[in-house]
């Protein structure tokens, strides 16, 4: 809409600077392409072990297609390699996957109820008998190709995705990844949007000009803080004796040896 008022055109320096700024900031995103990122199978493969050694104890992911259990943080039940949720939607999404690929499974009996408990911490129409199904459909590939499938969708490739759009490493990646297996990315305000929002308020990442170290701290310290609004995620040590020890080391792709520890275990990858 015109207004009647003269606006100078910006000179040929505004428009050089302007250029420069978006040269500047494609560079960073392209160099961080050209990096290694936490996609490559052996990345996600160390991605993998550090998820399960705070969420399972243990370095062999592999072994927790079968593991489902009530941890008490009011998200029903925690199952499988990334920890779906009756809670949550997710593990319903996943046995409707699982369902459409092979009709007539164990679990299959189990939708109405896992649709009725969505959003609850409830069991109904689950229980023990439910736990053994899920035993029993983790010795089948085609359930932990859909487990593997749905990581892949919600959590994984989305984490990887805006990591490298922001200009990080594997590191950084990972660190979102982490944050969005534990938080999810519903919108609320200890979601991974929410978390990475907080962290922008106080640095920007590389694509932005930003230097990598000083805005994964932020995204660090703003994760602290969602984490302890809830008792369920109040120890921070994933963060602390974790990533933050990776961080500190310079090591923002994520390259072996590494050496950590999660609720005072100390775990380590060779190679």
């Amino acid at each position: 809409m015109a207004t009647g008022l003269l606006i100078a055109a910006p000179g040929p320096l505004a428009h050089a600077a302007t250029s420069a700024s978006q040269s500047s900031s494609t560079n960073v995103t392209q160099q961080a392409a050209a990096r290694i990122g936490l996609d490559d199978p052996h990345k996600k493969d160390i991605a993998m072990q550090l998820v399960s050694s705070a969420e399972n104890s243990s370095l062999d992911w592999k072994a927790q297609y079968k593991y489902i259990e009530d941890i008490d943080d009011g998200r029903g039940y925690t199952a499988g390699i990334i920890g779906f949720c009756s809670g949550t939607g997710d593990m319903l999404d996943l046995v409707e996957l699982y369902t459409a690929r092979k009709p007539g499974n164990v679990l299959a009996k189990y939708l109405p109820a896992l649709r009725k408990v969505n959003g609850t911490d409830s069991h109904a129409g689950l229980g023990s008998s439910f736990v053994k199904a899920w035993a029993t459909a983790a010795g089948d590939s085609d359930f932990r190709k859909a487990q593997d499938d749905e990581r892949d969708r919600v959590y994984f490739n989305p984490a990887v995705n805006r990591g490298k759009s922001d200009g990080l490493g594997a590191l950084g990646q990972f660190m979102y990844y982490d944050a969005i297996v534990m938080h999810g990315d519903g919108g609320d305000r200890d979601s991974f949007s929410s978390i990475r929002a907080n962290a922008l308020k106080k640095a920007k990442p590389p694509a932005q000009g930003g230097n990598e170290t000083t805005y994964l701290n932020a995204f660090l310290d703003a994760r602290k803080v969602a984490m302890k609004h809830e008792d369920a995620h109040s120890d921070t040590s994933r963060v602390d004796t974790e990533q933050r020890v990776f961080l500190k080391a310079g090591n923002l792709d994520l390259n072996p040896p590494l050496n950590w520890k999660v609720y005072g275990d100390s775990y380590s990858i060779k190679s």
